[in-house]
């Protein structure tokens, strides 16, 4: 048999999973693969930006799982600082740009992985690619802020009060700057919070330091000698001596919609659960493609690092077994949203679906909220925390759940979050065998309360 070709767009989480997967399941006889992407680096945790911005992180190499070379001496040809620049899957070839020598070459492919991810939004305001006015995706980026940081910054402005938004946020309070944040919604995390459990990420947020602007739309960027200066809103200018944008991401799919490839009604490519797209012999995963949702039974794209390593080694696996003859046995099981993040010692915590969203997609429902400790109330160090669990009326099948609070709170949302996938209902959950110490939690752990509190409130069919 012909050695095969896989070709992977995009060095990073699920690229570089879906290559070393493949690599480790065919043999170098049965299988070539070549990797190509476009920025200096492979297979770094962009998740970690904001702690080594914050200081926590000592030094950028801390970030990189990988690198090309350690990926070269595995079997895998990567190509950094090289990118795709248009798919042809009728000839199955790529074409490729070197982006230091400024040139274009075509390579085949027999396989083809799509692993582009996400772009940062940058909406068309006036003044946005002043200089200053910046992301934190790449390792590149985090060391200009760096710069900026260490050149006299005083004034930062954060537009966007979401994940990243108030991750870098409180990497900047720590780093001394006076922060304000601006964000359109009523709400920090509105997208992913209910308002109830929101407010309490809004207070946190002031308290920690930040001027906090809800509902405050931005209109612009005030610049001077091409550098931002200050941010103009509806309700007046915050100046700043830079800006850092969190209006979160975008599936990055125009590579394949211009192929032909298809892009879904959530903005991500179409993709099986064995992550193979519609069109043949071309595989996707990532933050550029749709998941689906367990809970809705829609398609979503959720663009966490999770999922892009858990695609990545499903798509590896089964472009193995194709090159091999065999059929696609690996499957992605889909996605709930679950995630944690903090602002100083406020921890949050979700998965599944928020009230809204269950009841948008006409669920009746019940919404519980509980407070407990995080340890037992005689045991010193006991932080508050407060759970929202989402169920429905009849029944109390688990639809969702939130937490907010001090240390030790957010992971719980793991509990819930397997409850869910496994379509549990709180009267269920209730009754889970957790574990129970004093340091580590009162006898009734906080999420067996929330449970027990909302299968109170469930109508008995």
């Amino acid at each position: 048999m012909p050695v095969q070709r896989l070709v992977v767009i995009g060095g990073d989480a699920a690229g570089m999973s879906a290559a070393a997967q493949a690599r480790r399941s065919a043999p170098v006889d049965d299988l070539e693969v070549l990797a190509f992407e476009r920025g200096p680096r492979t297979s770094y945790a962009a998740c970690g930006l904001p702690y080594l911005v914050g200081g926590e992180v000592a030094d950028a190499d801390r970030l990189v799982a990988r690198t090309p070379e350690q990926f070269r001496a595995n079997g895998i040809d990567v190509q950094v600082r090289h990118e795709v620049v248009e798919v042809d899957t009728a000839a199955r070839r790529v074409c490729v740009r070197d982006l230091d020598a400024g040139t274009e070459r075509h390579e085949p492919y027999d396989q083809l992985l799509i692993a582009t991810g996400a772009r940062g939004v940058r909406p068309p305001l006036p003044g946005i690619d002043a200089g200053r006015v910046l992301e934190l995706r790449t390792i590149d980026q985090a060391a200009e802020l760096e710069q900026v940081l260490t050149t006299g910054a005083r004034r930062a402005v954060v537009v966007g009060g979401g994940y990243i938004g108030i991750e870098v946020a409180e990497a900047l309070v720590a780093r001394g700057l006076d922060v304000a944040m601006v964000e359109m919604a009523e709400h920090c995390m509105a997208t992913v919070l209910d308002p109830s459990m929101a407010s309490l990420v809004d207070d946190a947020v002031r308290a920690g330091g930040v001027d906090l602007r809800l509902g405050t739309p931005v209109a612009g960027f005030a610049v001077k000698d091409g550098r931002v200066r200050g941010v103009e809103t509806g309700s007046g200018g915050l100046d700043a001596d830079v800006v850092v944008l969190g209006l979160g991401v975008r599936a990055e799919t125009g590579l394949a919609d211009a192929a032909g490839v298809p892009v879904g009604r959530a903005g991500g490519i179409v993709v099986d659960n064995t992550m193979h797209t519609p069109v043949d012999g071309v595989w996707a995963a990532g933050d550029c493609v749709e998941s689906h949702h367990r809970v809705s039974g829609r398609p979503a794209v959720v663009a966490l690092g999770t999922h892009a390593n858990k695609q990545g080694r499903v798509a590896g696996t089964n472009i193995a077994a194709v090159v091999r003859g065999d059929a696609p046995t690996a499957r992605f099981g889909g996605v709930l949203g679950t995630a944690v993040t903090r602002f100083q010692r406020t921890e949050v915590g979700r998965t599944g679906l928020t009230a809204g969203e269950a009841t948008e997609l006409g669920h009746d429902i019940v919404a519980v909220t509980t407070e407990a400790p995080s340890r037992a109330r005689y045991y010193p160090g006991g932080e508050p925390m407060q759970i929202l669990v989402v169920a429905e009326r009849v029944g109390g099948r688990l639809l969702g759940a939130q937490i907010v609070g001090g240390d030790a709170s957010a992971k719980r949302i793991d509990v819930l979050a397997t409850a869910l996938w496994n379509d549990m209902t709180v009267d269920e959950i209730g009754g889970m065998d957790l574990s129970y110490a004093p340091p580590f939690s009162p006898v009734w752990d906080p999420v067996l309360l929330a449970a027990g509190k909302a299968a109170a409130a469930v109508a008995r069919p």
